[in-house]
């Protein structure tokens, strides 16, 4: 009876927040420099077919271009760290990638294994299907369990809700347990699904975490438009493989 409460209760308050955010004026693209936007960029390779060398590239091109982080499965952790030592750029490791079907415990020991190995950001899965059953309560100790890892060394833990699996009511309820747990990032996607960010995932997102939760956006992001796009929707971070075409538009303006 108790669970049950709880999953009307967290529906019911998805239906205002959806409520609310129909009343939103559509969001205009941000108009930031190219140094403004690279340092919102997480600069992503996490192919599974992604090489040592590949991995060494995407970190001289962070160091270049000045990107926020680079996001990298766990295996590359410590190769990004050494590349990386002297610079401002973050190495941050994708967690329960990319089905987040993994055990809460699992979770937090790749966390802790990541952290050990130089990572100070974490972007983690969580348990989509758990979501859609409605057992909320283990979707917010998963998460809860990545954040308390991160918060012992202070690394940002970034929460991946899977965007094109959820339904709008889904994406809400998603962002709200995020928010109870601790996260500080609510992320749309791996980049692995059907489909990626869009305008109205990340608005929708923002208008639930409100200002002192990051949004990142990623997934099919390509171009400077559709940075600044999902910038101006309220996106503060943006995963994308293709940074520096991104950058190299902003540069040429």
């Amino acid at each position: 009876m108790a669970q049950s409460e709880g999953v009307r209760g967290y529906r019911a308050r998805a239906q205002e927040w959806l409520e609310a955010a129909r009343a939103l004026p559509a969001p205009e693209p941000a108009s930031l420099s190219a140094a403004q936007l690279a340092g919102m960029i997480d600069h992503t390779l996490l192919k599974a077919e992604a090489t040592p060398e590949a991995v060494d590239q995407l970190c001289a091109e962070a160091r270049e271009y000045g990107f926020a982080s680079v996001c990298v499965n766990s295996r590359y952790v410590p190769r990004c760290a050494a590349a990386l030592a002297s610079s401002q750029v973050k190495v941050c490791a994708v967690v329960g990638f990319p089905l987040g079907a993994n055990l809460a415990e699992v979770k937090a020991w790749e966390t802790e294994r990541c952290l050990a190995l130089g990572a100070r950001e974490i972007d983690m899965v969580i348990p989509v299907g758990v979501l859609k059953s409605g057992d909320y309560a283990l979707v917010r100790h998963d998460i809860d369990m990545v954040v308390r890892c991160c918060r012992q060394v202070g690394a940002l833990c970034k929460v991946i809700i899977e965007t094109a699996l959820l339904s709008d009511e889904g994406k809400v309820i998603a962002c709200l347990l995020s928010v109870e747990a601790g996260a500080d990032f609510v992320k749309t996607s791996t980049g692995c699904a059907a489909a990626g960010a869009t305008v109205a995932d990340v608005q929708l997102m923002r208008s639930v975490v409100g200002p002192n939760v990051g949004v990142k956006a990623a997934g099919g992001i390509r171009t400077l438009a559709d940075a600044l796009a999902m910038v101006g929707a309220g996106a503060n971070r943006i995963g994308a493989s293709a940074g520096v075409k991104i950058i190299t538009e902003a540069r040429a303006l």
